[in-house]
């Protein structure tokens, strides 16, 4: 049975994957018809990305308030659930059957999550001022390595960014939690406060090169590394773990995996191949530009053309050759 305080990170959380999923659709379509960061930053509809996300980010630090790590978040795999389809609802095209496959199993995925983390208590401790500075460390150095890959001339780039913006994201949000719960003015809640700001701002904009090569890949991955980042620094540093001993623990792997399976699924690239562009729709439409050729059952109809009106035709030609030069 759930207690009060996870029922309500559980609906934070869902209201915070919606308003990171819209975020999403419209950063992938603002970078799509943009060429620079510095085109990007002009167009309206990117600041609305930003007060979405920003939406997102103040529901996702008051789940953490109520909601361990390991618990919030698994969660923000919704954000794909939702960002997919709706994606595909504003570019006018169909979802594929593997990508509802893909909700269907990241669902059930998250589903073991709840089951296994879901503790019923809200969190009571947090990141000591030490580790706070070595977790941000630590983040900051494998940030750059991707980065410096990602700016290297890859292929993988997208994706480069992509895990950078999620272990940006999983970070700020366990240093988000330090400021949720029972902090007290000091320094170092100042220094918390702004590596928090850095890590979530730097999460955003890289997520916005990501989209550049796409909204599914970068997406999928990002959402599958943020919760990664996050869950190992709750185990790890925090103590939090599973319920129900052994079984729990299974029970949460299993849900890690089919919401993993889900979410590669869910990042499939969908065809963008409209009804009317399909090979046997382009063929129609191009012979319906060709000439008519009369059918021969008109001709048999009609009969063919009398003698009388057919008309001898005489062609002359004559061909004069000089040297290497021809005239007809």
């Amino acid at each position: 049975m759930l207690s009060s305080p996870v029922v309500l990170a559980l609906a934070l959380s869902l209201v915070s994957a919606f308003c990171y999923a819209a975020a999403a659709v419209v950063q992938e379509r603002t970078a799509a018809g943009t060429a620079d960061l510095r085109g990007t930053l002009v167009r309206g509809s990117w600041w609305g990305a930003v007060g979405l996300n920003a939406s997102g980010a103040l529901l996702h630090v008051v789940a953490l308030r109520y909601g361990p790590l390991t618990l919030v978040q698994p969660l923000g795999a919704l954000t794909l659930v939702v960002a997919v389809p709706l994606g595909a609802l504003v570019a006018r095209r169909r979802t594929s059957g593997a990508q509802w496959r893909g909700v269907a199993l990241t669902l059930v995925g998250l589903t073991g999550l709840l089951v296994a983390t879901a503790a019923g208590s809200a969190p009571d401790d947090t990141l000591g001022t030490g580790e706070v500075l070595a977790v941000a460390l630590v983040a900051f150095g494998v940030i750059a390595v991707l980065v410096r890959f990602a700016t290297g001339g890859s292929g993988l780039g997208g994706l480069a960014f992509a895990a950078a913006s999620g272990i940006a994201s999983g970070v700020g949000s366990t240093l988000a939690q330090k400021l949720a719960v029972g902090a007290t003015p000091s320094w170092s809640v100042a220094v918390v406060a702004v590596l928090t700001v850095a890590f979530a701002s730097g999460g955003l904009l890289l997520s916005q090169k990501a989209y550049r090569s796409g909204l599914g890949g970068p997406l999928a991955l990002l959402t599958l590394v943020n919760p990664v980042a996050a869950s190992v620094i709750g185990i790890s540093l925090l103590g939090e773990g599973f319920q129900y001993g052994t079984a729990g623990t299974l029970i949460a792997l299993a849900g890690a995996v089919a919401a993993a399976r889900g979410v590669v699924l869910l990042s499939l690239p969908q065809s963008r191949q409209s009804h009317q562009d399909r090979p046997g729709r382009r063929a129609s439409a191009y012979t319906r530009h060709q000439p008519r050729l009369p059918r021969p059952t008109r001709l048999l109809r009609t009969g063919l053309p009398s003698a009388a009106r057919v008309r001898p035709v005489t062609v002359e030609l004559g061909v004069e050759l000089t040297g290497t030069s021809r005239t007809v």
